[in-house]
């Protein structure tokens, strides 16, 4: 995105669109499940679709978010999410439900996309991040308190992601349009941080997996093995919600004073022990007490990945990828949830996440370490040339004319070390170079004196 200035509320609320069809996965599947008739696989299968879709459109449109412009592809995912969703609320003939959720799902991973370049253009992705997932948590708290109240049936909660996505719709006009001098260089410009990219994208994938899978099945959870009612459960994951809203202020306020590897490391595991309490619980107290804690913590360590992704590269790209990389675990997630709890049992399928959450703390740590460092961005050059330095290091055609000579936008800023240098070496090079200047005096009092 071209401007670090615009205000982030445009952002925000595509970030709520893009995202709340996850947040509402496990009334989506529930809902399948009751109303048209399907086998718990089956429903989950059909979630899995919507975010693959979603993952899809993500990979596809990582790179051309700026060469198409914000503001054309927030109206095309938008239009396609609520076009999508609507035709899903609207019939009961599954192939049908399964077509709209799947265009739905492709219209949300547009916005995401959108969003995710924007917000790791801005000057403190965390911040910006960290809004988005208070927006979208909210939002998805108060339709978990609603729905359950307005009847049963599967249309209410794709008709409630659609209505969301229309009243985005109004705030589309303030994101800018496509740039031409963008557009001409954006093909050109490298990927920094390459294997740390690679290594957080392929880590994330495994935690959103290993998380949404005990999320898809959470419902059928509260409902069979705790014995609450679907009020009940939707009153639980309100709470939660608005626990893990609690829990982003805290790390919104908290910013960068513990770096990111503490937060993302000591979140996992404290998210694994979540896990497995949760995929235990027998009543209402311990099904609570896991979705609650549990809640808490995940957008949390997810606002530091979001912002660990967007540092990457300022142009958003691996923002994208990591973002649709998650898209891809949130959409593998109801499936393999499903599978291991009819082979293992829910408590036997929680202790097999919580491990792989526990395994994938490392990697997702050691690149939080090894990307630590300030990015050079404009204004981050405070020696002789100043913002306009950093302006030229992150032009993809003067870094290309220089032979790769220049900074990239993006790349880790090169640290200036002091050397001492001993009293008599400085007064040596002050006699030699005080004989150089005497001697280049005398040479051309010579040649003047020759000249005459």
């Amino acid at each position: 995105m071209p401007s670090r200035r615009r205000a982030p509320w445009p952002l925000v609320a595509l970030f709520t669109a893009g995202h709340l069809a996850a947040y509402l996965l496990p009334t989506v599947v529930g809902r399948l499940s009751a109303g048209l008739g399907l086998a718990p696989a089956q429903a989950g299968l059909v979630g899995s679709t919507l975010l693959l879709a979603s993952a899809a459109a993500g990979f596809t449109l990582a790179a051309r978010v700026e060469r198409y412009g914000p503001r054309r592809l927030a109206r095309i995912g938008l239009g396609l999410a609520v076009a999508g969703y609507g035709c899903a609320a609207l019939v009961s003939y599954v192939p049908l439900v399964v077509a709209g959720a799947t265009v739905g799902g492709f219209g949300s991973g547009t916005a995401t996309a959108v969003a995710a370049a924007g917000i790791a253009a801005q000057r403190d992705p965390h911040r910006a991040s960290a809004l988005g997932l208070l927006s979208v948590s909210a939002t998805a708290g108060a339709l978990y308190l609603t729905i359950p109240r307005l009847g049963g049936g599967h249309a209410l909660p794709f008709a409630s992601i659609a209505l969301v996505a229309a009243a985005v719709w109004t705030v589309t006009g303030r994101l800018p349009g496509p740039s031409r001098a963008v557009a001409a260089t954006a093909p050109t410009g490298r990927v920094p941080h390459l294997r740390s990219g690679t290594v957080l994208a392929a880590a994330i994938l495994l935690w959103a997996l290993a998380q949404n899978a005990l999320w898809g099945v959470s419902g059928r959870i509260g409902l069979t093995q705790a014995g609450l009612s679907e009020v009940t459960v939707g009153a639980v994951f309100a709470v939660a919600l608005g626990a893990g809203l609690a829990g982003v202020t805290a790390a919104g306020a908290l910013g960068a004073r513990l770096g990111r590897a503490v937060p993302i490391g000591a979140g996992t595991v404290l998210i694994a022990a979540c896990v497995a309490l949760s995929s235990r619980a027998g009543n209402l107290a311990a099904f609570a007490t896991g979705e609650i804690l549990w809640n808490t913590f995940y957008p949390v360590v997810l606002s530091y990945l979001i912002g660990l992704a967007a540092s990457l590269d300022p142009r958003g790209r691996w923002a994208v990828w990591v973002g649709s990389a998650s898209s891809l675990g949130v959409a593998c997630g109801p499936v393999t949830g499903s599978v291991l709890s009819e082979a293992a049992g829910y408590p036997g399928m929680g202790t097999v996440l919580a491990a792989a959450l526990l395994l994938v703390a490392v990697p997702m740590t050691a690149v939080a370490l090894h990307t630590s460092g300030r990015p050079l961005v404009p204004g981050s050059v405070r020696r002789r040339g100043g913002a306009p330095a950093a302006v030229l290091a992150g032009t993809a055609g003067t870094a290309a004319a220089a032979g790769g000579l220049l900074p990239q936008m993006g790349a880790p800023e090169q640290e200036v070390a002091e050397i001492d240098v001993p009293v008599p070496a400085r007064r040596a090079f002050r006699l030699s170079s005080g004989a150089r200047r005497t001697g280049a005096r005398q040479s051309k009092a010579y040649a003047s004196t020759s000249a005459r």
